[in-house]
């Protein structure tokens, strides 16, 4: 019998393969394990079951934009501490470590750019950086991409990805719930089109102001949407909530989101919008 069977050794650690950690991803959709270069090319949603991974502002310029046309606006602006505010740390630390961690001033990007040749202002959010909380930097960016909008009469896009308000502004961070709407009001009075784009999640003031006011709503497949957590809604109405609660399907089911659309079709969608809000003929096929 000792033909059949193999004697079993130790693998020494001289042998072992040591794979970089960076190889290899987990869907959190379907628990299938991908290769990260092939789930990079697939703009980061998993072949199998479609569900997105959340990716950085830079990603989403690259996937949505047209090569080399973004021109960015208001990269020096940096947040102010107005209230001293600490908790476990001071908030001139977590604003320097974020920096630190994202290369970035701040939790949102923005300037103008073309999309499939239609000129836009865009302005994209990073939920690496603070969560994506709305400080008075991030609605100063974004009411200053809209009147950019305005002078050169372009479409709009905001990309959002928060956590909600930056508790550490206080007052001065909910302010910019109405500076943001103000600028999109006259947007919408000029007639020039505003889409808003929701990714996971898009929670709290950033939901209670302009990423709700678009003339037309997307949502990426299975994103977080609403302003109070699940568990704050249940506390408070003492009901359990239905499943699928606050994710884009059930918000476009029910009204306040215009259409669910995947990813890599995004940008394709954005472009027809555009073309039909603007009254402009379709491209040419080739």
């Amino acid at each position: 019998m000792a033909w059949f069977r193999k004697d079993k050794k130790p693998i020494k650690s001289s042998e072992r393969r040591d794979l970089p950690a960076d190889v290899f991803d987990k869907c959190k959709g379907c628990g299938e394990i991908l290769y990260t270069e092939k789930l990079a090319q697939n703009h980061n949603v998993c072949p199998t079951c479609g569900f997105h991974f959340r990716i950085s502002a830079e990603d989403y310029l690259d996937i949505l934009l047209d090569g080399g046309s973004f021109q960015e606006m208001d990269a020096d602006l940096v947040s102010a501490d107005p209230l001293g505010f600490t908790d476990l740390k001071d908030y001139p630390t977590r604003v320097a470590a974020a920096r630190a961690k994202v290369g970035r001033n701040d939790a949102v990007i923005s300037g103008t750019a073309e999309l499939e040749g239609i000129p836009v202002a865009v302005a994209f959010m990073d939920f690496r950086f603070i969560g994506g909380s709305m400080g008075s930097v991030v609605g100063e960016k974004i009411a200053r991409a809209g009147r950019m909008a305005l002078e050169r009469e372009i479409p709009f896009l905001i990309l959002s990805a928060s956590g909600g308000a930056r508790m550490m502004e206080g007052i001065y961070s909910l302010m910019q719930l109405a500076k943001t709407s103000a600028v999109l009001a006259r947007i919408h009075e000029a007639g020039l089109p505003f889409v808003s784009i929701l990714t996971d999640p898009t929670t709290g003031g950033v939901t209670a102001s302009y990423a709700m006011l678009g003339d037309v709503n997307l949502a990426e497949p299975g994103a977080l949407i609403g302003f109070a957590g699940p568990r704050v809604i249940e506390e408070t109405i003492k009901q359990e909530l239905p499943d699928g609660f606050q994710r884009s399907e059930f918000l476009m089911k029910h009204g306040m989101v215009d259409s669910v659309v995947d990813r890599r079709e995004m940008k394709e969608t954005i472009a027809r919008l555009l073309r039909h809000m603007q009254g402009a003929p379709a491209p040419a096929a080739e």
